[in-house]
């Protein structure tokens, strides 16, 4: 985990998730505040099929896949495609918002475990796009084997 994700860990670690659901104008549930506890402490991005097992019978399917997609709406969450094409879900960085996420970094992707990792350390090149364009995301993914598998 790098500095910057650990940061953004520490911060809403030590926010009430109440509080920071309150600020993105979203209602206190038990499936939102559960969602934000398991996400909070991954080290990777985490897919909606990887919370569900780790949920268990707390929150049904469709529950999960709603509470998601308003994390992702509001700017508590960015999605990010493994390997596989499933998608996975990581913090936003503390100054996303709802219509303007801030989280154009490179996303590195262990070939062998499928892990993703925001690698929020690397900056991104400026873009010059021809007039009339207008950058809204920047998707970058670097692939290769993380720490965990090098090591076995």
């Amino acid at each position: 985990m790098n500095r910057e994700q650990e940061q953004i860990k520490s911060v809403v670690q030590s926010v009430d998730f109440a509080d920071l659901l309150k600020q993105y104008h979203l209602k206190v549930t038990q499936p939102r505040l559960r969602t934000l506890e398991i996400i909070s402490t991954k080290k990777s991005a985490i897919s909606q099929p990887e919370l569900e097992k780790l949920i268990g019978k707390e929150i049904d399917r469709v529950t999960l896949y709603r509470v998601l997609s308003s994390f992702e709406e509001k700017g508590i969450l960015h999605k990010i495609f493994d390997l596989n094409g499933t998608a996975t879900y990581a913090l936003c960085s503390t100054n996303c918002s709802e219509h303007d996420h801030h989280d154009q970094h490179i996303h590195f992707i262990c070939r062998v475990c499928n892990s993703v990792y925001c690698m929020d350390e690397i900056t991104l090149p400026k873009f010059n796009l021809p007039k009339g364009y207008k950058l809204e995301s920047v998707a970058i993914n670097a692939v290769g084997l993380c720490d965990n598998c090098q090591e076995k």
